[in-house]
């Protein structure tokens, strides 16, 4: 049976500005639909060009407001301290570890050597991590998804964000540029199931929270369609490998219980997810809050990548200084149809 899923696309540009003087929250042009609320925050800006346009197959819901939330710290659950080595049950983990990547990281095409460190892999965009789920195993690659009106690129070319892309390499089309998941980065996790997810605790609209310090802003509404933020970028100072620092935005919808639905976008500092304090680009979804479904960037199937300039995951370059340059990414989320040979709902 042919049915239209849900999905959602991204679009990321940059752009450079000279000088900031203060924090602004940038929430530009909501447009509209049933049962969303729009939630916007931002905690400073940023400057991109390159577009970006990926289809977001969340086999689950309608989503609703965006809320970038702006620059959020906490600490995670930490790894117990004194472990007994037991070498049974270290090799099962790290056969399960070996699985996992040979899950994630797909057979590339060509592999770039980023001056940061990770090594980006070009892979087909039919096998991506998105083409594992049974709904869309089979499909063929979707094509980028068709701007809101007033939302076309306005033919500049991209100047480069990302530090992968500094040397001047580039994914050939037909390909995503995907970064490595290496085993030290899983071993970085609490667990190996809980790799790549959001730890999961009460999701709150206030900035109210134990352990939990962030800002928010948040539009709520009758009907919205999609959302814009503009968000400063920098590189703040964590105070160990549990904690994190992000700005980003966050498309809700549902109760702030079981039925939360989210799409998330933005930039963050994580030790833990990338082992090292550069701001990285990242998304993010859930659609049953935080519990079972749902993953940063392309660590699990859901989301469908068309555009190989960004990689989602890898650091952005450069960013803001104190008395210096600003640069902010602007991020476009909205919802578009897909159609496909089989029934998601």
């Amino acid at each position: 049976m042919e049915t239209t899923p849900n999905s959602w696309g991204f679009a990321d540009r940059r752009r450079r500005q000279c000088q900031c003087i203060q924090i602004q929250t940038h929430v530009a042009e909501e447009t509209r639909h049933r049962n969303f609320s729009n939630m916007a925050t931002s905690c400073c800006r940023i400057s991109p060009i390159i577009s970006m346009f990926v289809g977001f197959l969340v086999i689950a819901s309608s989503v609703g407001p965006v809320v970038p939330v702006s620059i959020s710290s906490e600490v995670n659950g930490r790894l117990p301290a004194n472990q007994t080595f037991r070498p049974g049950e270290e090799l099962q983990k790290l056969k399960r570890i070996k699985a996992l990547l040979g899950a994630i990281n797909k057979p590339a095409v060509k592999t770039i050597q980023s001056p940061d460190g990770d090594l980006i892999d070009c892979v087909l965009s039919h096998q991506q991590p998105a083409f594992d789920h049974p709904l869309l195993r089979g499909q063929k690659p979707l094509d980028p998804p068709e701007r809101p009106k007033g939302h076309n690129p306005t033919g500049s070319v991209p100047e480069i964000f990302q530090s992968w892309t500094i040397s001047g390499e580039s994914c050939p089309e037909g390909t995503i540029p995907i970064r490595r998941t290496r085993e030290e980065d899983v071993l970085r996790a609490t667990s190996i199931q809980r790799f790549g997810r959001k730890v999961r605790r009460a999701v709150r609209r206030d900035s109210s929270s134990t352990g939990h310090e962030h800002a928010v802003g948040y539009v709520m509404g009758d009907q919205y369609y999609g959302a814009k933020a503009s968000l400063n970028v920098w590189a703040p100072h964590v105070a160990n490998q549990y904690e994190f620092s992000l700005s980003q935005m966050w498309v809700i919808s549902g109760s702030f219980g079981d039925d939360l639905n989210t799409i998330e976008a933005g930039w963050q500092v994580s030790p833990e997810l990338y082992g090292d304090n550069y701001p990285r680009f990242f998304t993010y979804w859930t659609s049953d809050a935080y519990q079972a479904t749902g993953c940063y960037n392309l660590l699990c199937s859901g989301f469908v990548q068309t555009n190989n300039k960004i990689a989602i995951g890898a650091a952005i370059s450069p960013i803001s200084a104190y008395n210096g340059g600003q640069f902010d990414i602007s991020l476009l989320v909205w919802k578009v149809n897909f159609n496909f040979n089989s029934s998601v709902c």
